[in-house]
């Protein structure tokens, strides 16, 4: 097996497997087999497997790290927190803080169902009922994110709500500055009209930061059901709209495209357009959305600086052998479109 090097020296597995073995209180544990799953673009991702059955290992990316970015303990943390919410979420087998690989990493259990990426798998919501109950599954999971108590639940202190927005709009600037490789006058102004269009904040949640379908797992056998929502590593409490921003970048309708790195099936027939989307989740959250627009230009920014940031891990090779290609034109695109929503 021509990468068992390579992934020997990412997780690690004879120390990774005694420490599975005690976290889970079954030593066939001790050893198990391991692949790294693709669509992963920030943080690598393994499936494990032994007799006892899989478990996934998620961990940074090889290299130098931004700051700020790839906090694995965060990503942990949000998921205890959540376990006894209304939104539904991996058991957490186990963190560490860097003893074991020498990176902070977690492992959580494998929940079964369907990661949705480019295509819908064979014979499931194959039809505008099961698409239509996949969607409102996936807005009314937002909406219930978005309604948890995150002191209650032990998460007062996973952020600072109050001027998030503007927070934001500074981060992911200084992430472009830290991963540009030219310049890119879009990206440039968008950035600059934004720290100017910050809109009034309305209230404060936990906020998922990358919320669309490939990162919830949708039941087996009930496309109206989610059974996890998975990559918190954006997560924090702030303003709840820019996972509506988000929602409306990756929520393709009949005759459009994607953005690059997220495939998606939105486009196909069946699926709400992005009004009844966000209709769905007023409806659930009692929320006003008539301001949304900087929100979504927002999206087009960040998703830019999320899309440069992979294409410098690809080109350092800290992706895991994995290659997204160029990328220019998708982050001029990007924000271009952002620009029309200011």
């Amino acid at each position: 097996m021509s990468h068992k090097p390579q992934l020997d020296e990412l997780i690690r597995p004879t120390v990774l497997g005694p420490a599975l073995a005690r976290a889970t209180g079954d030593d066939r544990w001790v050893s198990f087999d391991a692949s790294l799953i693709s669509g992963g673009k920030s943080n690598l991702t393994f499936l494990i497997r032994s007799e006892a059955g899989e478990l996934v290992l998620r961990r940074p990316p090889t290299g130098k790290l931004l700051p700020s970015a790839h906090d694995m303990g965060r990503e942990a943390k949000v998921q205890r927190a959540l376990a006894d919410s209304a939104v539904p979420v991996a058991k957490i087998v186990l963190s560490d803080d860097g003893d074991l690989l020498g990176l902070p990493c977690y492992v959580m259990e494998r929940v079964p169902g369907h990661i949705i990426r480019g295509e819908l798998p064979a014979g499931y919501a194959d039809d505008a009922a099961g698409r239509q109950a996949m969607s409102w599954a996936f807005a009314d999971v937002l909406a219930d994110l978005h309604a948890v108590d995150y002191e209650a639940v032990g998460l007062g202190d996973y952020g600072r709500p109050a001027g998030f927005l503007e927070r934001q709009v500074r981060r992911w600037t200084g992430q472009w500055e830290a991963s540009r490789t030219h310049e890119v006058a879009d990206v440039d102004e968008l950035a600059r009209r934004l720290a100017t269009a910050i809109p009034p904040q309305q209230r404060n949640s936990i906020a998922h930061g990358d919320y669309r379908f490939d990162n919830v797992v949708f039941a087996p056998e009930s496309p109206g059901r989610i059974g996890a929502v998975l990559d918190w590593e954006l997560s924090t409490l702030g303003d709840p709209l820019a996972d509506l921003g988000l929602l409306m970048l990756f929520w393709a309708e009949p005759g459009e495209q994607f953005p690059a790195l997220i495939p998606g099936v939105t486009n196909q027939e069946g699926f709400p357009t992005r009004a009844q989307m966000l209709e769905r989740y007023a409806t659930r959250s009692g929320v006003d959305l008539s301001d949304l627009n900087p929100y979504i230009a927002f999206a087009h920014f960040k998703f830019a600086v999320i899309a440069q940031g992979v294409v410098a891990r690809s080109a350092a090779g800290a992706m895991g052998g994995q290659d997204f290609g160029n990328l220019d034109e998708e982050i001029r695109n990007l924000a271009a479109t952002g620009l029309t929503y200011l």
